[in-house]
């Protein structure tokens, strides 16, 4: 066997990937999932008040299950020939670590404590520390927000790391440093997880951290500890230099390599977040808008960094020099909550399945627990046949799709949802109908800002769940987006923008260019703007602006 191969390793907010990929070809010759059982179970999770946490075991446990099963799924002779493995995950989640760079959670007194695991991007507890991380930013000589769109999020490195240290003596006296889920994977698979040594993701730390060329790195230890006087010291115990993904961060240490089957010399990348990667998975190309449809939404945009020179787009999530591309700056934005909009409207539909139904004595407890099932698999599809039948100005109720806080345009995670113009005419087809208008206006406002900004937008890419299995929310994002949406053909885009990524770290493709080119999957289909629906949407668009100036200014 002459074919070489590089695995890509995606972790999501519910279950971690390995694909394998032909690197000629782009053939995706196998693929397995595993679930995170702690994460299923909802331990250390506290969603009522947006605490969100994940074990280590469950990243450990599922990158070796995933990448052995896939192993013994691919054709026989595929394991010697893997040359490179790239790693993406959500972020920004970090974590505290010791000394030799171990998540606290893995070490004794700490094994069940949520303050010693990873942060999960979407956990929202350090609203209060990143509301002062902006106001100081503010005053400060040297705006560190600047390149991070000028607004802090509660989503992000500095903030998270201030909230557990102010919260949990215990963890504020163990931990040494943090280190970003993106950069731990690969630190644990080549065997340094020294924290001052390990290759930080130019990714991460960019977008999340404020780290910048022009800062000489992170912000300054004076700005960190005008924050707080417990933050003295840990930028020392942090990073200067980043690196891009197309780096390799070393090869597989000898433990990993005799647990996975794989040659000791198989490369392994620097990492990144999913959604960026997910990007060069859909092949983004300059000024091409690529949206990551999942739970939320990841907007990822590339230009020439003489083309954007020093011009600063207000409210986004960042703009970082080979953060998505190396050699383009890449520009980020993204909604709080897309996809898990659906699912909290899906949960309260189930709440009578799971608090009547599954105690009725009626029918024997396999009946129940089928019909339990069948309902539940189907609710999401059927409301979304029912509500596409409604006429589009028929409904009269608007709705925001701020349930999780707003990230972009101007991060606000304080803001809370809304749903108006209910009459007892209300059903939940129509109610589910104006949740997804309300996602579709998230993504127009983030477009509006990008482009008054004076960054154009030349096309949209689409990726993710959402977008490859809802027609029905995918025509409407067109319809008020008014623009063609094409939908990327790999059903793992992100986790072939990391085998991409991996291809070039292994010395196989010069860049990632190239790497795209062999290896993508191409466009899958297209959805048009319908133009008597681009028209209404104009107005029920206002209509949303209008609410959420209302909700933002006086809720």
């Amino acid at each position: 066997m002459n074919e070489k191969y590089t695995i890509g390793l995606d972790y999501g907010t519910d279950s971690v990937r390995s694909l394998i990929v032909n690197v000629e070809t782009g053939e995706e010759v196998a693929s397995v999932v595993y679930n995170y059982p702690r994460w299923k179970a909802g331990e250390y999770c506290n969603p009522p008040v947006n605490q969100f946490r994940q074990h280590p075991k469950d990243y450990l446990e599922g990158l070796e299950y995933t990448i052995k099963e896939a192993l013994k799924q691919a054709p026989e002779g595929v394991a010697e020939n893997v040359v490179g493995i790239s790693v993406d995950t959500t972020g920004s989640t970090p974590v505290a670590v010791d000394e030799k760079g171990i998540p606290l959670s893995l070490t004794a007194g700490f094994e069940e404590n949520p303050n010693a695991m990873f942060v999960l991007w979407k956990d929202h507890t350090a609203v209060k520390e990143a509301e002062e991380i902006n106001q100081l930013a503010r005053k400060w000589d040297i705006d560190f927000t600047k390149y991070e769109g000028g607004i802090y999020s509660s989503e992000w490195f500095w903030a998270k790391a201030l909230h557990i240290i102010r919260e949990d003596a215990g963890v504020f006296r163990a931990a040494y440093s943090w280190v970003e889920h993106c950069d731990w994977i690969p630190a644990v698979l080549t065997g340094n997880t020294n924290p001052k040594t390990l290759k930080r993701s130019r990714c991460a730390a960019g977008h999340k951290a404020m780290w910048h060329e022009a800062f000489d790195g992170l912000p300054s230890e004076e700005f960190l500890t005008a924050l707080d006087p417990m933050l003295a010291g840990l930028r020392e115990r942090l990073y200067k230099e980043t690196f891009t993904c197309d780096v390799a961060a070393g090869t597989l240490s000898e433990e990993w390599a005799q647990k996975l089957g794989l040659p000791q010399n198989v490369a392994v990348g620097v990492g990144a977040f999913d959604a960026h990667l997910g990007a060069v998975g859909a092949e983004i190309e300059p000024y091409y808008l690529s949206k990551v449809m999942g739970t939320s939404t990841c907007d990822m945009l590339i230009a020439p960094s003489d083309e954007v020179g020093d011009k600063l787009v207000n409210g986004i999530c960042g703009q970082v020099d080979g953060s998505i591309v190396p050699g383009m700056v890449g520009l980020e934005a993204g909604q709080s909550a897309f996809g898990d909009i659906y699912a909290w409207f899906k949960q309260v539909l189930e709440w009578p399945l799971t608090n009547i139904l599954a105690k009725s004595d009626l029918i024997d407890e396999t009946t129940r627990q089928k019909l339990i099932e069948e309902t539940s698999d189907k609710i999401i599809t059927e409301l979304s046949e029912a509500a596409a039948k409604i006429p589009l100005e028929e409904s009269g109720i608007v709705a925001l799709d701020w349930m999780n806080g707003r990230r972009t345009p101007d991060a606000n995670q304080a803001l809370k949802g809304a749903i108006t113009g209910l009459n007892l005419g209300s059903d939940a087809p129509r109610i589910f109908r104006a949740l997804v208008e309300a996602t579709a206006f998230g993504s127009k406002a983030i477009n509006d800002r990008f482009m008054a900004e004076g960054v154009r937008i030349d096309g949209v890419i689409a990726l993710g769940g959402v977008a490859k299995k809802s027609p029905f929310v995918m025509q409407i994002v067109a319809d008020v987006l008014d623009m063609p949406i094409k939908i990327a053909r790999s059903e793992q885009a992100c986790a072939l923008g990391s085998a991409m990524a991996a291809s070039v770290a292994a010395g196989i493709y010069a860049n990632t260019s190239e790497a795209q080119k062999k290896m993508g999957g191409g466009i899958e289909t297209e959805y048009h703007p319908i133009p008597e629906n681009v028209e209404k949407y104009k107005v029920l668009y206002e209509k949303y602006k209008k609410l959420g100036k209302f909700i933002e200014f006086n809720y």
